[in-house]
């Protein structure tokens, strides 16, 4: 995926602060998160004692559930500076399947964020309709192959094909082939 010298994101320690903090912001209860997230309350609760690393799909539904994106989410500050070296680029890696993420871009000043997956062979991320309420994105395929499912109605993409995303629902992101996928994502916050 590039550069292997861009930071890793802490999915413990600091991940779990980061969702406590928010919670605790919102005067939210572990129940009412869990209401809200549709994530279990067992599980936040062992995310947030950092006895469970959560998956992409359990961070995006607790993101959907405070407004935010993933990147939001994951990241510690507010607002990046203009010029961001590769080293500094933060990296996220779901526990489960390996799914890579680099945060390319996001900025306050900005309602665009700029993301670098990496999806393995073999690899499944799925996402609710809740994650893209709030934005608007489109997938650039740089290498390989993925196939979108959105709302049960799958897109196969190669090497240099795009899609805009519709309207928001349940998508899946699956490689269904023995080689890495690696795309950009482009994210525009509404």
């Amino acid at each position: 995926m590039g550069d292997e010298s861009s930071t890793i994101v802490d999915s413990g320690a600091a991940l779990a602060v980061r969702i406590a903090d928010e919670r605790a912001a919102r005067s939210w209860s572990l129940g009412e998160l869990a209401l809200r997230s549709g994530v279990s309350r067992a599980m936040l609760s062992k995310i947030e004692r950092c006895e469970a690393s959560p998956t992409a799909t359990v961070l995006m539904r607790i993101a959907a559930a405070f407004e935010t994106t993933l990147a939001g989410l994951l990241s510690e500050k507010a607002s990046a500076p203009r010029h961001l070296s590769a080293d500094e680029q933060s990296t996220w890696i779901d526990p489960a399947c390996g799914y890579r993420r680099r945060q390319i871009y996001l900025s306050a000043r900005m309602p665009l964020e700029l993301v670098e997956v990496l999806l393995p062979p073999g690899a499944v991320v799925s996402a609710p309709a809740s994650a893209y309420t709030l934005i608007r994105q489109v997938i650039w395929v740089l290498e390989g192959k993925v196939i979108i499912d959105e709302g049960g109605e799958p897109t196969a993409l190669e090497t240099g094909d795009s899609l805009e995303f519709d309207a928001p629902s349940d998508v899946q992101f699956r490689n269904e082939s023995v080689r890495p996928c690696r795309y950009l994502v482009a994210v525009v916050r509404q």
